[in-house]
């Protein structure tokens, strides 16, 4: 769990911020014993600020109150937050609660509930103490704990580097192939995070349908270490991440891969609908009403209908509202790799990139592609070789000449930067003789709110620019957004009929998900773009689109779901 620390400004509070404190103080509060319903409120609050499209700075203690999860106490603790950049309440938290034992929630395997019971009970309040109070044999001692749980808080302790260990979808893949060499296709699934198609994961969730007795030998021989076997659960370490295998039959399937894929929130929401309706659900199945036999089933689809719903999809399950849209017949039909007819942003040799023109048409064709945008970097960015008016025209004729030819049609475009004036980085002349301008941020990005988001209006409003390009300019782990303003952004380009990026890179993933959803619901098109510059990257084309149906969008919200010519009369 996260453990926020850092005091958010009042002026530029963000809804990220206020979350993250509402979480530190459920939290708090869990450490302490405190009251579940309580720990709840603040969790749920904090899920309700952090998914919310507007700024919660400014919305009063009334309008927080209409927002589902939010109640009059909440609403008040978020007003104090975003008016002081804290609460009372946590201060009040914090000086009951060692300081150290906020660092002890990020240990793998220590949630609240265990760090109030290490400190109330054996007085560790550290991750050293952890460590020293694991090594001398004092965890086993509590009740419900014993030498096995001791053992993996141990190997937590001394795996603790301070910070968080999430990995990027490409590191995931990597992981997920190496595990593919010991299972049989066919016969496993991936479920957890990895499922519902988050931009960064945790652990590692696999559903086999294989014996364990089969499965567990060849675990052994890939693991670097095995952190616990059994008929029904094994966990590993693989490559420095942990890897849990449950073992189910074709039959049980279906509760198993539903009970591990959907977020804590959305499992218990669907929990407490089914214990309304008199039924027990749990990654085995449903206990009919009046405590009757478990009922089991083949697939999630067959578990839902026993529920009385429709099938709700992997990407939909975080508890944002897509329950109550199954239950009332509205939950939208996503997008699918099938409607994606090309990639809306590639580079090829002319600036940065590795493929030559013939190159990238030739890859695009092999992959099924209508067509795809060849966006090089336009001369402002100096490090990419970005291109100048004049070769761009070059550029152009080149493409003219392959598309003759070529069954993937390649678009004359450039990716032109915004800088950090706010003007373009090649003249309007220039961008009004090319097919599809995509606009991107790629310096300045820690201006200050309100600079760096007039700089994006700013792209929005010129008529020569069709999308804006990863606009926030994240690059996962390594660099934070630039503090945009994303609902003016997201206004200025419903008015101006801009389109927005979902840049696929597992690096980048930018839109995020739920600023994607607040775009659609807005009528804002999105675009899919890998940003490739290699081959390889061309196929990370799927990771946008895990993002877009996190974001609820259908084929009608994407740009690449238009045939070619559809696609250029509306950029035109």
């Amino acid at each position: 769990m996260t453990s926020y620390t850092q005091r958010c400004d009042h002026v530029d509070c963000t809804n990220r911020q206020v979350a993250e404190t509402l979480r530190l103080i459920g939290q708090l509060h869990e450490v302490r014993g405190g009251s579940p319903f309580r720990v709840r409120a603040f969790m749920n609050g904090a899920d309700a600020i952090e998914h919310l499209s507007r700024r919660v700075s400014g919305l009063t203690v009334d309008e927080l109150m209409a927002l589902g999860g939010v109640g009059e106490h909440l609403a008040a603790v978020v007003r104090e937050i975003c008016e002081t950049g804290s609460s009372a309440e946590l201060e009040a938290l914090r000086a009951e609660v060692p300081a150290d034992l906020l660092e002890l929630l990020r240990v793998e395997g220590v949630g609240p509930k265990t760090a109030g019971r290490l400190w109330r009970e054996l007085d560790v309040t550290s991750v050293a103490g952890l460590k020293e109070a694991a090594e001398e044999g004092r965890i086993r001692r509590l009740k419900g704990f014993g030498p096995k749980r001791e053992a993996e808080l141990l190997r937590g302790a001394e795996r603790y580097a301070g910070s968080d260990r999430r990995m990027t979808r490409a590191a995931a893949d990597t992981l997920i192939a190496g595990l593919a060499t010991v299972l049989t296709p066919g016969r496993y699934t991936v479920a957890g995070s990895y499922r519902r198609g988050t931009a960064t994961i945790g652990d590692i969730d696999l559903v086999s349908c294989e014996p364990p007795s089969e499965v567990n030998p060849r675990l052994r021989l890939l693991a670097d270490e095995v952190i616990e076997e059994g008929d029904r659960r094994t966990s590993i370490r693989y490559r420095g991440e942990r890897v849990d295998i449950r073992f189910t039959t074709p039959a049980e399937l279906g509760p198993m891969l539903l009970y591990l894929t959907g977020s804590k929130a959305f499992n218990i929401k669907l929990r407490d609908r089914a214990l309304l309706e008199g039924l027990r659900i749990n990654e085995y199945g449903i206990a009919g009403r009046g405590g009757g036999n478990l009922t089991t089933f083949p697939d999630e689809a067959a578990m839902f209908a026993e529920l009385g719903l429709p099938y709700i999809p992997p990407e939909l399950r975080e508890d944002r509202g897509e329950i109550e849209a199954a239950e009332h017949g509205t939950l939208p039909i996503l997008v699918t790799a099938a409607d994606l007819r090309g990639d809306l942003h590639v580079h090829s040799n002319w600036s940065d990139g590795t493929l030559s023109l013939a190159e990238l048409a030739a890859e695009g064709a092999r992959r099924g592609h209508e067509y795809l945008i060849v966006s090089d970097h336009s001369e402002t960015l100096k490090v990419a070789h970005g291109l100048s008016a004049r070769e761009l025209a070059e550029q152009g004729h080149t493409i003219e000449m392959i598309n003759r030819d070529s069954p993937c049609r390649l678009i004359a475009g450039v990716e032109v930067d915004i800088l950090t004036d706010g003007t373009l980085g090649l003249p309007d002349r220039a961008l009004a003789d090319l097919e599809l301008v995509i606009a991107s941020l790629h310096g300045g990005l820690r201006q200050e709110q309100d600079l760096v988001t007039r700089r994006v209006i700013a792209a929005c409003e010129n008529e020569h620019v069709d999308i804006i390009g990863h606009p926030t300019g994240r690059l996962i782990g390594r660099r934070e957004p630039a503090a945009l303003d994303l609902a003016r952004v997201i206004e200025a380009a419903a008015e101006h009929g801009t389109a927005l990026e979902i840049n696929a890179s597992p690096y980048r993933l930018d839109l995020e998900d739920v600023a994607v959803r607040t775009a659609r619901d807005r009528g804002v098109r999105l675009s899919i773009g890998t940003d490739a510059h290699r081959p390889d990257e061309l196929d990370q084309l799927r990771h946008g689109l895990a993002t877009a149906r996190r974001g609820w969008c259908g084929p009608a919200d994407l740009l690449n779901c238009m045939p070619l010519d559809r696609l250029l009369e509306w950029a035109s």
